[in-house]
């Protein structure tokens, strides 16, 4: 049985992700910068899939896996300093 999202809502600071197991994951907005600063409005324009969380108007997906991994937004990667 693969784990999926069932429901979403937010606070001033979290997401909150319920899991299709009975699990409820609350998960930083500094994680994700672009939900971070998206409007009220747009963060409830989201929707659920199989793999994960996505925002069309916010150009954002969140897998399912990558926060049950406690991985953030993966789109800028760190570089080692030299």
């Amino acid at each position: 049985m693969s784990i999926s999202a069932k429901s979403l809502r937010f606070d001033e600071n979290s997401m909150w992700v319920e899991l299709t197991d009975g699990r409820t994951l609350g998960v930083p907005l500094a994680w994700f910068p672009r939900l971070l600063h998206a409007t009220s409005e747009k963060l409830l324009r989201f929707e659920i899939s199989p793999e994960g969380l996505h925002w069309d108007e916010l150009d954002e997906d969140i897998s399912i896996a990558g926060l049950l991994a406690g991985r953030g937004d993966q789109s800028r990667r760190a570089t080692a300093a030299e």
